[in-house]
């Protein structure tokens, strides 16, 4: 090789690395925020007042017994346990998603549809956002109990 050319060496290494190539840390091993602008903390828990873990502890059979209630009131109209309705199903959601995240979408789904990948996702597929049904955090938590309730609906075969 030429002294030139060994010269520039060290600079393309330095680009191939800068551009994201093979090898490259994901955004979330750096610290560093991915595309979406959303924190780690975000995109795996959702965007809305719930910040910090919640411990899940044995189901509180009263509070999840008033959070059906309220699911009955507020919920049931677009969304069922167990099959894909106005919305998708919720048997198993808190198996497919962090507690905090199920509960901000109770809680700001607006923010959530307009900056959450996946809640952009739900509604490229059900072409209906979720309304913001003014619910408590403490209206959410039992909506939650009673969703930690419900099976998982079994997989439907292919089409």
């Amino acid at each position: 090789m030429q002294r030139s050319s060994l010269r520039s060496l060290p600079l393309v290494l330095l680009l191939v690395a800068a551009c994201g190539k093979e090898g490259a840390a994901p955004a979330a091993a750096t610290g560093a925020a991915p595309a979406s602008g959303l924190t780690p903390w975000q995109l795996d828990h959702g965007i809305g007042p719930i910040t910090e873990p919640l411990v899940l502890q044995a189901i509180d059979r009263h509070e999840a017994a008033e959070g059906r209630k309220i699911f009955d009131t507020k919920c049931a109209s677009c969304h069922k346990p167990d099959v894909r309705y106005v919305g998708p199903a919720l048997g198993g959601v808190v198996g497919r998603r962090a507690p905090e995240y199920v509960m901000n979408m109770m809680l700001a789904p607006d923010t959530m549809v307009a900056r959450h990948p996946e809640a952009k996702k739900l509604f490229a597929t059900f072409m209906l956002q979720m309304p913001n049904l003014s619910l408590t955090p403490e209206q959410a938590r039992e909506i939650l109990e009673y969703l930690r309730t419900l099976p998982t609906p079994p997989a439907t075969p292919a089409q």
